[in-house]
């Protein structure tokens, strides 16, 4: 039996994390099998890199280095985790997958579109049954953001113009591949968000 991988996108402070934990809580409330992970981390291994990218100065990773990190991340979390729970049957809902190094790496951070496609094919080749992607106001989003006040600050430290680039790839993103992606809008009460996504993972 082969499980769901479902995938929540979006830009900095969009809601994600929230919606996809209440995501998973309101799938097992319905008695499936779920497992949240998130990316960069989701893996002892991957959790180890997401410390090196996350944190620091902006200009710590050149966009080059950053999409090999995020890759190596990527494949450990998917030989560690999300394969091993999708032959299992179970549902797999991780905060960010490859769309996020497309838009960081392969347009907001670098002219790599190519190279990142080029590297997802080689080492990971999955793609996620459906994507959610929270859309929010990118001033909405980087407020929120930068009002979390945590150690992994250093992509939100590079602006609101990186986040409007972001978030027009990622509503490109979406456009150019309608059977995957579903848009939510982020920028209303959460439990109405979370109403909207579950409905589109449960189809009602």
């Amino acid at each position: 039996m082969q499980g769901r991988f479902i995938s929540f996108e979006g830009i900095d402070g969009s809601g994600k994390s929230t919606q996809a934990r209440l995501l998973a809580e309101a799938l097992r409330g319905r008695g499936q099998t779920v497992v949240l992970t998130r990316e960069p981390g989701g893996s002892p291994g991957a959790e180890e890199i997401r410390r090196l990218v996350l944190e620091g100065d902006p200009d710590r990773w050149s966009a080059e280095t950053e999409l090999l990190l995020f890759t190596a991340a990527r494949r450990d979390h998917l030989e560690k985790t999300i394969r091993p729970a999708l032959a299992r049957g179970e549902t797999v809902i991780t905060d960010r997958f490859a769309d996020s190094t497309r838009m960081y790496q392969g347009i907001s951070r670098g002219d790599l579109a190519a190279a990142v496609d080029q590297l997802h094919r080689l080492m990971i080749g999955v793609e996620p049954d459906l994507t959610l992607l929270i859309d929010i106001d990118p001033e909405v989003g980087l407020s929120r953001a930068v009002a979390r006040q945590g150690a992994e600050q250093r992509f939100e430290d590079m602006g609101l113009d990186l986040q409007r680039r972001m978030r027009a790839g990622f509503l490109a993103l979406a456009a150019a591949h309608p059977g995957r992606f579903r848009v939510i809008d982020g920028a209303r009460d959460p439990q109405a968000v979370a109403a909207d996504v579950l409905a589109a993972v449960t189809g009602h």
